[in-house]
C-alpha cells in the first residue's frame, strides 16, 4: 500500500489550475523527487497531500485513508510537512522549535525527540540558540529537524535544500535517503536535477500542473524531457559519486524545431 497517493488530483488557485489530473504514489521505504520549472505544481502536490490545498477533483490519500476525511491530528500522524517558508515569528531556542514537530508527546519526550532530530541534521550545537540569531541555513536545519521529530509514516519536504551550501545540500539529501531506508515514505521537491538523480528512487517531472514523466531518475530525466520541460540542451555524464549533468540553455528566438543550444556549463 502507498503511504502517499494522489489520484486524479485537480486543484486551482486564484482561478488558475495548478494541478491537472495528477497521479502519484510514494511507497514506504521510497524517496521520490518532484522536479519541474517554476510554477509547474511541485509545491501544490505537496500542499495537496498535506491537506493545505483543497482539490476540485480526485483524492489525496495518506496511508490508505482519504485525507479529506482525516482530522488534523490523524493527518499529522501520517505525514510530516516541511514548507518552503522559513520565517519563524518568535525567537525560540532551536530545541523548542524542533519539539513542535512532536506535539502529541509529553514535553520531556518531545524535547528528547527534538534533540535527536537536531543531532541528525548536525545542528545539535544550536539547541539552545534563538532561531532569530541564526543564519538562514541554520534555520533551515532546525526546521528540517522539526519535521523529522514528528517521526510520521511519510515526510513531505518542499525545497529543503534551497539556499543551502553544497555540503549542506548533500547532508539533507543523505538524511532523507536514510529516513526512506528506515521505513518512511519521502516526497521531496527539488530544483537541482543532479541531486534528484543521485538520491531519488524515482523522479516525477511536472509541467503545467501535469505529470510528464514518472520513472527511475535516468528514465525520467531524458535529454528529450529536459529539453521540452526545462529548455535545456543536456546530457548525463557518469561521475565517481553518481550522475553529473552537462547542460546549456537553448537560445531564445531560434524557433521551434530549430533551437540552438548554448555551450554546456
Amino acid at each position: 500500500m502507498s503511504a502517499l497517493e494522489l489520484a486524479g488530483a485537480t486543484a486551482a488557485l486564484g482561478g488558475r489550475r495548478v494541478l491537472d489530473g495528477v497521479e502519484l504514489t510514494v511507497a514506504v521505504g521510497e524517496l521520490v523527487a518532484l522536479v519541474g520549472p517554476n510554477g509547474a505544481g511541485k509545491s501544490s502536490v505537496i500542499r495537496a497531500l498535506a491537506g493545505l490545498l483543497p482539490l476540485c477533483a480526485g483524492r489525496a490519500m495518506l496511508d490508505g485513508a482519504d485525507g479529506a476525511g482525516l482530522s488534523a491530528r490523524a493527518r499529522a500522524e501520517r505525514a510530516a510537512y516541511l514548507p518552503q517558508e522559513r520565517r519563524i515569528a518568535w525567537n525560540l531556542p532551536a530545541i523548542e522549535v524542533a519539539a513542535l514537530g512532536a506535539p502529541f508527546l509529553s514535553t520531556a519526550d518531545a524535547l528528547e525527540r527534538a534533540r535527536a532530530a537536531l543531532d541528525e541534521v548536525e545542528a545539535g550545537h544550536l539547541a539552545d540558540r534563538g532561531v532569530a540569531e541564526m543564519s538562514g541555513g541554520e534555520r533551515a536545519r532546525v526546521l528540517l529537524a522539526r519535521a523529522l521529530a514528528a517521526d510520521a509514516r511519510a515526510l513531505l519536504a518542499d525545497e529543503p535544500t534551497a539556499g543551502l551550501d553544497p555540503e549542506a545540500q548533500l547532508m539533507v539529501l543523505e538524511r532523507l535517503r536514510a529516513r526512506a531506508a528506515a521505513g518512511q515514505a519521502v516526497l521531496v521537491s527539488l530544483h537541482d536535477l543532479a541531486l534528484a538523480a543521485r538520491h531519488a528512487d524515482r523522479v516525477v517531472v511536472l509541467d503545467g500542473g501535469r505529470v510528464v514523466a514518472d520513472a527511475a531518475p535516468m528514465a525520467a530525466l531524458t535529454p528529450e524531457v529536459m529539453a521540452r520541460t526545462f529548455g535545456l540542451s543536456a546530457r548525463w555524464v557518469e561521475g565517481p559519486d553518481g550522475p553529473l549533468l552537462s547542460s546549456g540553455r537553448y537560445s531564445e528566438g531560434s524557433g521551434s524545431g530549430a533551437r540552438r543550444a548554448s555551450s554546456p556549463v
